[in-house]
């Protein structure tokens, strides 16, 4: 069976922008949804619309997976699920570790979603003694002393981080000493990594704190629209949102980027 410490994904060899890279699983969750139902093809469009982006990005995003669709009759459900998961890598046994088992760590571990992706939980990690042993999703918790041993004993390369914010950078370290070379972090905290390890950051505060952002801004557009003029302060968020948050292709940089 092959495992993540020896295949990598193809995206990077193949050049395809890290924006669409973002994107791929927008689309594969959106077909997967069709495929369910038996949806045998679907326009641009229509995928387009289902995966929240417009669809001259989305053909733009498939012609680097060398994708083009037939006209007059859209893309192949089934085919597009199979090329999306095999470019994401998903077609293949990714064991992950989790390190921190707390109320986060345990959710994360009972999450059903990660077999059917292509993720397989292969250990769950946690500094407390008293956890050693201990069954959480049907996988008994192991101490982090033994954690190098585990990440070579499971051929490990992903690994998810969700402890608290003081123990992060440490686990960080040994995990990346010990071979991992991607990790997601939920700790609240930037981590330093070496060249060559990737960092996917989820901050669940921070969205929060964006999206006040957007409820504020929608209240003083609100506010406007009966003064016939924007409050000082949310006409400067607004025209530094408007001119300064455009990425390289028009995109919205990632709010956390890796």
């Amino acid at each position: 069976m092959a495992t993540g410490r020896t295949h990598r994904p193809a995206t990077r060899s193949r050049g395809i922008p890290e924006a669409t890279v973002a994107r791929l699983p927008l689309y594969l969750r959106a077909l997967t949804a069709l495929s369910e139902r038996s949806v045998p093809t679907v326009s641009s469009e229509e995928l387009a619309a289902a995966a929240g982006v417009n669809s001259a990005k989305l053909r733009k995003d498939f012609s680097y997976l060398g994708s083009y669709g037939t006209r007059g009759v859209g893309y192949d459900v089934e085919y597009l699920v199979y090329q999306i998961s095999r470019e994401l890598g998903l077609t293949q046994d990714w064991p992950v570790v989790i390190v921190g088992i707390g109320n986060l760590g345990a959710a994360l571990a009972n999450y059903g979603g990660f077999a059917s992706r292509g993720f397989r939980v292969a250990a769950l990690i946690d500094a407390d003694p008293a956890m050693a042993g201990k069954p959480v999703a049907g996988i008994p918790v192991q101490h982090t002393d033994d954690l190098e041993k585990i990440i070579e004993d499971n051929g490990v390369s992903i690994g998810v981080i969700a402890t608290p914010a003081g123990a992060a950078q440490q686990v960080c370290d040994r995990l990346v000493a010990a071979g991992v070379t991607s990790i997601l972090n939920f700790a609240p905290t930037v981590l330093s990594v070496p060249d060559g390890v990737d960092v996917r950051k989820v901050d669940l505060s921070i969205e929060l704190q964006i999206l006040a952002f957007h409820e504020q801004r929608k209240a003083g557009e609100e506010t406007a629209a009966g003064d016939g003029a924007l409050p000082a302060a949310t006409a400067h968020a607004v025209a530094a949102d408007e001119s300064t948050d455009q990425g390289p292709d028009g995109d919205v940089p990632a709010v956390m980027p890796a």
